[in-house]
């Protein structure tokens, strides 16, 4: 009894040595687990090229001008994986509206920043550095000509089946920006599209700061190309005119207000 007692003080006495070390390579496992994957995914992360950026992506942008007036920009372009790209937009300059087609180029590096000059019909050139995110899935952006202070990101279009199906969806909105005359305007509603080119739901409207909550009513036209129209009408005010661009596998609508005298965009999810 007396030699038990005594092994068993003296397995008291050692087992804490030995549980740190075993600790100690447990810890050191973990740590050569965690830099084996934090290697992999930098590899990952730098392998980027001209084909990285291919297929059909919604952007929408928004800002300052070179002359220091507000900009609303959405549209959509198609990368052909070989450093070109074209495309169409809506842009609105200081609330005057303009529909513009644009040709450009473009260049990713292998660490997934790229850079993209893009030629609108309207003769204006505006150059943008990106950087992918989402798995490559889109990207954020800023423009990077003198003067202005303009941002924004794209979304690939995604496996998409626009047009006018049938199929009820419900989106929450947010969009905001200015308008001539009103001031500083922000909205958030629920858009209900019943896939037969109509809308109904609900919304919070801000205009410059006075608040009204009120039912929505509506029309939309969405094309085949994942591009469309949309009329929202809250009760008692103004109708509200859109384009948008359907993004992200039909689970996000970008959108600009075309009404004069608006500089308002956002995104419907």
């Amino acid at each position: 009894m007396t030699y038990l007692d005594s092994s068993s003080k003296r397995l008291r006495q050692h087992s804490p040595r030995g549980e740190k070390s075993m600790n100690f390579v447990k810890m050191s496992s973990l740590v050569m687990l965690f830099v084996a994957i934090f290697a992999v995914a930098s590899a990952s992360a730098a392998s980027c090229s001209d084909t990285t950026f291919k297929g059909v992506y919604g952007f929408i942008f928004s800002g300052l001008g070179g002359d220091g007036t507000p900009r609303a920009i959405v549209g959509q372009a198609t990368a052909d994986g070989k450093g070109n790209v074209s495309g169409t937009l809506t842009k609105s300059r200081d609330g005057i509206i303009f529909t513009l087609t644009f040709t450009g180029s473009y260049s990713v590096a292998k660490n997934c920043t790229g850079s993209l000059t893009a030629n609108d019909s309207d003769g204006e050139t505006r150059h943008v550095n990106f950087v992918f995110d989402n798995g490559n899935k889109g990207w954020q952006g800023i423009q990077t000509d003198s003067g202005r202070v303009i941002s924004g990101f794209a979304l690939a279009e995604g496996a998409a089946v626009c047009g006018e199906n049938g199929k009820v969806q419900t989106f929450a909105a947010n969009l905001s920006g200015s308008v001539i005359g009103v001031g500083q305007v922000a909205y958030g509603e629920q858009v209900i599209l019943d896939g037969k080119g109509n809308i109904s739901g609900s919304g919070t409207f801000s205009l410059d700061g006075a608040i009204y909550m009120v039912p929505i009513t509506g029309t939309y036209t969405e094309n085949a190309d994942c591009t469309g129209s949309a009329q929202i009408t809250p009760q008692g005010l103004t109708t509200l005119n859109f384009n948008f661009v359907v993004v992200n596998a039909g689970k996000e609508i970008l959108l600009v207000e075309t009404d004069t005298n608006t500089i308002v965009s956002g995104t419907m999810q």
